[in-house]
């Protein structure tokens, strides 16, 4: 086992997306020391660069996956480590696990790119110091882990927040949404895409007193309202391209008090939530960081034997 100066086990993490895998080695106190960036295309071909980069640099003692999905997580079940029906185009069904294993020859720790972000930010970001949080990420899609004591919460099959349905803004009731299969769930509401279906141009570029603010704040809002009602997170973490716009902040924060109507009068929410949902702390490197700490996961269970 390869350790670093400071005692640590060397990791290897990859944040796998739909768009790219980053793939990282670094430590679990989130520093980073080697990381690179390949395109998803294929299975086959993104994992094989993938294990090709990581060979390269052998040393490392386990690697953690936070990946999009869905994936199936249940370690008894016998497609433990594959993607479930995912609309990424090749993906559905494939062995995302396995292929790392054998060629590396690693415990491989495996969760949500949600989950993943969300125990880096849990451990070492913006939900440091709590014992629960909601980690939400929302740009081209929306997705939301839970870190409830410490650790994400699966079940059935693991959360997908973003196809969550809340109430039309009474402006737009005839909006169709983007989801394919839900239309007006909250992905379909305030994702990216959503956003360039209404405007025609990034929500970086709207003046700052479009009605796009306040409508997209209403949704959100309301989505943190349901999150409290149900998991009670000490913290909601907002990161992903559209939480970017620090403008849209306050109109969540004032829709989710307004949702919530006082029923929960908790003074973290009645303040103003302005510590209550935040951004993130590791900006850019939450999914990686996160990798990193499910690879330590995975390094432990094995010491464990």
């Amino acid at each position: 086992m390869t350790m670093t100066r400071d005692a640590l086990p060397l990791l290897a993490g990859i944040e796998a997306g739909g768009t790219k895998f980053v793939l990282a080695l670094g430590t679990a106190d989130g520093k980073i020391v080697d990381r690179a960036s390949i395109p998803t295309t294929t299975p086959q071909e993104t994992l094989g660069s993938a294990i090709d980069w990581f060979k390269a640099r052998a040393g490392f003692a386990a690697l953690g996956v936070a990946s999009f999905g869905p994936l199936v997580l249940d370690p008894q079940d016998p497609k433990y480590g594959h993607f479930a029906p995912t609309p990424k185009p090749g993906w559905s069904e494939a062995d995302l696990v396995g292929p790392l294993k054998r060629a590396l020859g690693v415990p491989v720790g495996l969760d949500t790119d949600v989950n993943g972000a969300g125990l880096g930010e849990a451990r070492l970001g913006a939900g440091r110091g709590f014992a629960s949080i909601a980690y939400i990420t929302i740009g081209t899609g929306l997705g939301g882990g839970l870190i409830l004591d410490g650790k994400p919460v699966h079940g059935l099959t693991h959360p997908e927040m973003g196809h969550m349905k809340p109430r039309m803004h009474p402006s737009e009731p005839d909006f169709a949404g983007v989801c394919p299969y839900h239309g007006t769930c909250i992905e379909g509401l305030v994702s990216g895409p959503a956003v360039m279906k209404r405007l025609g141009y990034k929500l970086s570029d709207a003046a700052p007193d479009h009605p796009i603010w306040e409508v997209l704040g209403f949704y959100i809002g309301e989505f943190c309202a349901n999150l409290v009602l149900i998991a009670s997170p000490q913290r909601i973490i907002l990161g992903g391209g559209v939480m970017s716009n620090s403008g849209l902040f306050p109109p969540v924060r004032r829709a989710l008090v307004t949702t919530l109507n006082g029923y929960v009068g908790h003074p973290a929410i009645t303040s103003g939530a302005e510590d209550f949902i935040v951004p993130p702390g590791l900006g850019d490197n939450a999914g990686a960081v996160g990798a990193l700490l499910l690879a330590e996961q995975a390094l432990d269970a094995a010491n464990r034997g």
